[in-house]
């Protein structure tokens, strides 16, 4: 509690910045307003009896992740950093803690399979490895933490960074109480080929380009690759299977990994035990990565009715697209801080992307939720909500997507993704009824993750 008497911690968190640029000055400031909001956030009670007190949090009703009916009204009791029970009428032992969110609704926590924690939105990544060092990589990221959990996304798969393995800290530092955040899988660093999307195009031949140093061509660089990244920390792999909207290189559509040399990726995280994502928009660089046994096709943009019937061949590959951020950058023209001609590739995809996700939900395939922040920006995650129910997905099965889906996804279903008796106490809770309006989740105003609440806006017991 030192430190908050030191420095001014904000009762909330500042509007997410997006893309505007931010002074390296203020990095400092924002590291201490991250430390203190942990300090003040997140110490945790100082005898085990304390830590073992019971929680009581009441709302109007539950949507425990499942997809049944919610459960009105709805009481969760947690003890330590566990639910130990639900139902709509629990016991209140003497001198539990009671947390009153009124006519809300609660629900569990929700998960981004596709993020982007460090470094600087502002900076393009290519921009980032010559003119940012990994120091302020890992400082970024553990300010996006923040504003990520506080948006009440307590778990997310992270992509990669700029600067290679920034995210591994990132993620060790949060599981050690160090700074707050969700928590985090990561990629650690792409697997591109050379001229491919991740490869940093834009500088001279004899530039020497941190990133490159994780370029690999043919199976046995790939493999070798896939090793340097688990031996560095990585939880998976990503591997980039055709071109990318946010860089140079290979167009989005075309497959720029041979079959041969997704399936050298899968085999070798399959023999550490891990999963491999592939970023895929083109219709052939989906397919290919399917039948190599990638776990996840990210963005899937060009997903065709082929490609639909390989994922139900392949019931261990998940569709997880990323819609929010072309209708986003696209409706709110952020050409002053998207280069045009990336803005025109948006363009392109949007309407292939979209009737892929239309296809997918015609076809009852299980999706994933994921966001690509901060293509959108950071903290406005729940928008993919909403834009998933315009294209016509139930709101319903939009949150069921986010948490019990994902949480099946990552193989973490054991603790996460639901409001059940023995499950990690990973809770939000928005105004109102997202069945009747998606875009209260929005507008989160109560979280907790393992037990600790780090936002209780909407708690009326104080």
């Amino acid at each position: 509690m030192y430190l908050s008497t030191l420095f001014r911690v904000p009762r909330r968190l500042p509007a997410p910045v997006g893309h505007l640029a931010v002074p390296l000055a203020k990095i400092f400031m924002i590291l201490l307003a991250v430390v203190a909001a942990t300090v003040t956030a997140a110490a945790g009670p100082s005898s085990a009896q304390e830590r073992s007190a019971v929680i009581i949090i009441r709302a109007a009703r539950l949507i425990d992740g499942r997809g049944g009916e919610p459960l009105a009204p709805a009481m969760v009791r947690v003890v330590g950093d566990r639910i130990t029970a639900v139902g709509s009428s629990l016991p209140v032992p003497p001198g539990a803690r009671q947390i009153n969110l009124g006519d809300s609704t609660l629900l569990p926590g929700f998960i981004d399979l596709h993020t982007h924690l460090t470094g600087r939105s502002d900076v393009h990544w290519e921009d980032a490895l010559v003119k940012t060092t990994p120091a302020e990589d890992a400082l970024w990221g553990a300010h996006w933490a923040l504003v990520t959990l506080m948006a009440g996304f307590t778990t997310v798969r992270d992509m990669g960074p700029d600067w290679p393995y920034t995210d591994v800290a990132l993620r060790n530092a949060i599981d050690a109480g160090a700074v707050p955040g969700p928590r985090m899988l990561v990629a650690g660093a792409y697997v591109s080929s050379t001229g491919g999307a991740g490869d940093a195009l834009q500088f001279s031949p004899y530039v020497h380009v941190p990133l490159v140093q994780n370029l690999a061509d043919g199976p046995e660089e790939i493999t070798k690759a896939v090793r340097t990244n688990f031996k560095n920390g990585a939880d998976f792999i990503k591997i980039l299977t055709t071109g990318a909207v946010l860089s140079k290189g290979i167009p989005p559509g075309a497959q720029q990994y041979s079959d041969e040399e997704i399936r050298a990726a899968v085999v070798e995280a399959n023999r550490w035990g891990r999963d491999v994502a592939a970023h895929a928009h083109g219709t052939e660089g989906i397919k290919a990565a399917i039948r190599a046994g990638v776990h996840t096709i990210d963005h899937g943009s060009g997903l065709d009715d082929e490609a639909i019937a390989l994922l139900k061949s392949h019931p261990n590959t998940y569709y997880v697209p990323t819609l929010a951020l072309l209708a986003a950058n696209l409706d709110e023209n952020r050409a002053t801080v998207i280069p045009p001609a990336e803005m025109e590739r948006m363009r392109q995809l949007r309407s292939m992307a979209e009737s892929a996700f239309r296809r997918a939900l015609a076809a009852g395939l299980p999706i994933g939720l994921a966001t690509d922040a901060p293509v959108i920006p950071h903290g406005l995650n729940a928008r993919e909500f909403r834009t998933r129910v315009a294209l016509g997905e139930k709101p319903m099965a939009s949150l069921v997507s986010a948490t019990r889906i994902n949480s099946e996804i990552i193989h973490w279903q054991d603790r996460i993704g639901t409001v059940e008796a023995g499950k990690l106490a990973d809770l939000v809770a928005v105004p109102g009824n997202p069945l009747s309006d998606i875009k209260v989740t929005e507008h989160v105003g109560f979280v907790m993750k393992g037990g600790v609440v780090y936002r209780a806006e909407l708690d009326r017991v104080r």
